[in-house]
């Protein structure tokens, strides 16, 4: 049900695989270094078991290149306009790390610190920590944070669970990093001809270096238009669209609504038809970004031993709408000391 073994050390701590395994045959292997999803073994239609997960091949590929292969993405996923925001009429600034922007929480976010296990089961769970100090990269409060993965005995279900609490007022807006290929890792195809569907009606479009316009555009009679079942490859190049060319392909995000929901809702379904895989992604959050691996340049080797090029996976990140510290109107990821922090995702695999 639950396996751990080290994988590699880092300032000299140990950096653990975690396997979860269920009745069904899937397996899930986690990283501690990041809360990362390294592996997650599903069955096609044949009821062949294959590694639908990219990740590097080996501990050292993680340092030597980071690509946020899987990893929990924060304090604050995503781009903060400038690296600056205001918080209660105090301006805070936090690294640059992202041509003019800070992303995904900073030089040195929650994807480059190493998780520690402090809970294990029943059957296969697993809750990891980490504590972000207060000034860490630059944002204000102590932040506690955990993860929490589960491995449903029932159906090849995924969830985790993010939780967070802070000692004074900041901002967190958490996700996960996956990359998806449902032919396989390591598959000749690449994840462009998988079916995509987003039932969004809007998303966001950006200006030339990411940042949201602050413009909500209704998808109908563009490319971003993933309402019925649209093979991705079919307009990720599409080069009319100024929207594509500022991306070099997806990296936007889509509207699901406004508010958080109560409960996870479907966010989006990801189809491979040579496999037959099917992944469904549910989440609590109002936006989900899309990224469709624009900027994978053969520089790593997967786990397969083959070299990730642009297209081979993709990226659905549910979480709150990129840049809303610096807009108003997108809402507010403000957390203060009394509150808690909630972003609920499940991953559900099937074949067809």
């Amino acid at each position: 049900m639950l396996k751990r073994e080290v994988f590699g050390t880092v300032d000299g701590e140990p950096v653990e695989l975690i396997t979860l395994s269920n009745r069904l045959g899937m397996q899930v292997v986690l990283l501690t270094y990041g809360a990362s999803i390294r592996a997650v073994h599903v069955p096609d239609r044949e009821g062949r078991l294959g590694d639908v997960a990219l990740a590097p091949a080996t501990w050292q590929d993680y340092l030597d290149k980071p690509q946020y292969f899987g990893p929990t993405v924060g304090r604050v996923a995503n781009r903060i306009a400038g690296g600056r925001f205001v918080l209660d009429g105090v301006e805070y600034r936090v690294p640059v790390n992202n041509g003019p922007n800070s992303l995904h929480g900073g030089s040195r976010g929650f994807d480059k610190v190493n998780w520690a296990i402090v809970a294990e089961g029943p059957g296969a769970m697993v809750t990891l920590r980490h504590v972000s100090l207060d000034g860490d990269q630059g944002f204000p409060g102590e932040l506690k944070v955990t993860a929490t993965y589960r491995l449903d005995e029932a159906e090849n279900r995924l969830s985790l669970d993010y939780a967070a609490t802070t000692d004074r007022p900041t901002i967190v807006n958490l996700s996960s990093h996956a990359y998806w290929n449902l032919a396989g890792d390591g598959a000749a195809a690449g994840a462009m001809g998988h079916r995509l569907t987003m039932k969004s009606d809007h998303y966001l479009p950006t200006d030339a270096s990411s940042i949201p316009t602050g413009e909500i555009r209704p998808v109908a009679g563009t490319a971003f238009d993933f309402r019925e079942p649209t093979e991705i490859g079919a307009r990720v190049r599409d080069g009319s669209d100024e929207q594509i060319r500022f991306g070099r392909g997806y990296d936007h995000n889509w509207v699901v609504d406004r508010d958080i929901a109560a409960e996870p809702r479907l966010m989006a379904r990801l189809e491979d038809p040579a496999s037959g895989r099917v992944m469904e992604l549910l989440s609590d959050q109002p936006g989900l970004q899309f990224y469709s691996g624009n900027f994978f340049d053969a520089g790593t080797v997967g786990k397969a031993g083959r070299l990730y090029r642009m297209g081979d996976g993709v990226a659905l990140e549910p979480q709150m709408f990129p840049d809303t510290p610096n807009q108003p109107a997108f809402g507010s990821i403000r957390l203060a000391p009394g509150g808690s922090y909630r972003n609920r995702m499940v991953w559900r695999f099937s074949a067809r």
